[in-house]
Parts: C-alpha cells; sequence; structure tokens
C-alpha cells in the first residue's frame, strides 16, 4: 500500500504543502480538508490536472470537514497528517494574539486525527507554533515524538537567506541554524553558521549578525506587513513538505523542529525547537549540537518562556 499525507486547511499554507508533497511523487495519495465546502475539491481538482505537465502519479482528494467530525474519515491511513488549519496573522498581530481562537481549531482537528489517523505522525504548522504542537500532543494523546511542529527549518532557511544575501554568496554556501521557540524567544546559534565551512564570525561584525538574527526572528512579520492581507507560505510550505517527506521515506534526515526535549542540553519536559533525526516514527532522537555558555543560556530561557505558556494550553 503507498503512502498517505493528509494536509489540514486548505488556504494558501496548506494549498501550497500539498502542491509540494504531491510533486515530490513519493505518496500514492494527498488528502486536501478543508472547512469550505467545495475549496478543497477545486484544488484537488486543479492540482490533478497539472500531473501530466509536471510529471507525477500522485493523487489529490480534496475533502470537506464538518464541524462534528464529518468527513474525517477520508483521512484514515494517513501516514502522516500537516495540520495548517487557523487564523494567520494580520499586520501587528504577533503569534500569539492567535492562541485562544487557533487553539480551538487545532484540538478539534487533533482529536479527529487521533480518531480517524492513530498511527499517523502529525506536523502541526499553526501558529502559535510551540503552544499549538503541546495542544496537538495533549488532544491526541499521541506518543510525544509522534507529534512534531515546523519552525526551525523555517527560521534555519530565513536566516541562511539573509546571511546569502548580505554577502553575496550562493545560498547553498552557507549553513546556519535557528534553536528556542518560533518567536521572540528564537535563539540563533553563530557558533554553528559557516559560509564554505568559515565561520560566520569571521566574516561578518557581530553587529551585523545580530542585525540579521533580529530580522529572522521577526522574518514572518516583515512578509505579513508586506503582503497586508495573510502570511507567508511559500518558504513555510517547504518546510513544513519536506519534514513530512523525511517521515514518510523514514529517511533519518536531521531538521531543525519543535520536539519534545526530555534531558538534552539540561532541559526537560518541554517543545522546544532543537536539531532532531526523522523518521517514520516521527522524532526518532534530539541531535545535541555543541553550543556557547551563551547560547545554552539562551535556550535554556527560551524553554522556561515557551513551558510557561504550554503549561496554559491542556486548558484551551
Amino acid at each position: 500500500m503507498g503512502k498517505k499525507v493528509t494536509v489540514v486547511g486548505a488556504g494558501f499554507y496548506g494549498s501550497t504543502t500539498a502542491q509540494r508533497l504531491a510533486e515530490y511523487d513519493v505518496f500514492e495519495t494527498v488528502v486536501l480538508t478543508d472547512i469550505i465546502e467545495g475549496k478543497p475539491q477545486g484544488l484537488a481538482l486543479d492540482l490533478n490536472q497539472s500531473r501530466a505537465i509536471e510529471g507525477f502519479e500522485t493523487k489529490v482528494v480534496g475533502v470537506s470537514t464538518g464541524p462534528n467530525g464529518e468527513g474525517y474519515e477520508a483521512i484514515e491511513g494517513s501516514d502522516v497528517v500537516v495540520i495548517t488549519a487557523g487564523l494567520p496573522r494580520k499586520p501587528g498581530m504577533s503569534r500569539m494574539d492567535l492562541l485562544g481562537v487557533n487553539a480551538k481549531i487545532v484540538r478539534q482537528v487533533a482529536e479527529n486525527v487521533a480518531k480517524y489517523a492513530p498511527n499517523a505522525v502529525v506536523v502541526v504548522v499553526s501558529n502559535p507554533l510551540d503552544e499549538m504542537t503541546a495542544l496537538a500532543q495533549i488532544a491526541t494523546a499521541f506518543p510525544k515524538n509522534r507529534v512534531l511542529g515546523q519552525a526551525g527549518v523555517l527560521d534555519t532557511a530565513r536566516f541562511t537567506n539573509f546571511v546569502a544575501e548580505t554577502l553575496g554568496v550562493p545560498v547553498k554556501s552557507v549553513k546556519t541554524l535557528t534553536l528556542g521557540s518560533h518567536g521572540d524567544t528564537m535563539v540563533p546559534v553563530p557558533s554553528q553558521c559557516t559560509v564554505d565551512g568559515r565561520p560566520l564570525t569571521e566574516l561578518l561584525p557581530a553587529d551585523k549578525i545580530e542585525e540579521l538574527v533580529t530580522r529572522t526572528r521577526n522574518g514572518g512579520a516583515e512578509v505579513v506587513a508586506l503582503l497586508k492581507t495573510g502570511s507567508a507560505y511559500y518558504a513555510p510550505s517547504a518546510a513544513a513538505a519536506r519534514m513530512a517527506k523525511a517521515i514518510a521515506e523514514d529517511s533519518g534526515e536531521v531538521w531543525p523542529v519543535c520536539a519534545w526535549v526530555d534531558g538534552e542540553y539540561g532541559i526537560s519536559g518541554v517543545y522546544l525547537g532543537v536539531l532532531a533525526e526523522l523518521g517514520a516514527t516521527g522524532v526518532r532522537k534530539v541531535v545535541e549540537t555543541p553550543l556557547t555558555d551563551a547560547e545554552l543560556a539562551s535556550l535554556k530561557e527560551a524553554a522556561e518562556a515557551v513551558r510557561a505558556k504550554q503549561s496554559d494550553v491542556a486548558d484551551l
């Protein structure tokens, strides 16, 4: 039986994620769901009609879902479920401003995932990311390794892009890393950043690196402010799709993700942005990377800030 992946939410983020997953041609089926009647079906029809041009066989199925779980039977047997459902940010909004409204949506989705796709690995992308990942784990009651969040892949990609543009070098020559949370307590790791193997700290002065770090931390808000309506989706969907692919292929690729930390870096009992090895079981293991004392202190600070917020989501 071929692999099946579900993308919940057919907005720009969800539909673009579905497109990327279909074009990889590693899944037999991509299911795209939405609460808007006809929208996922229309997008699926459109995507399927691109198969002959782009040369992929993956079939896209669009399904409308109802408030009482109607339609969710279509996700049965999914290996991976990507949850993009929820409201995007508007200019001036923080990710935390979405907490109350998106918590209700994510909880309802997660409960239906647990009912119809009990063996799936869940990738959460709804904001505020760290809190919604914790909530999805609580609502599904899945083992913590099978629920993870997409943030670090995107934040690292933004950081990499800014460094490459600043230095005028190819993106592939730059390696960067961000840990911590998706938001104010994001922890970029300059000590692990290189350009063609040379430490970034040798190529840019500290104040310039700090400027790029700040731009990375505010990367989503910068896009939101320019778009006026909606938020980023090309880079975020690329990040979510790559994670889903690594899980489906049981590849063991190492990506920065929002994962459950249990003793690594001396931190326990919290979902946090860390490097992790991904496979069919979700997070196979958290990969500890060498950090400077200052970076480790920032990571521990991020963990406590996220912990305080995540403890509140159980009641949402």
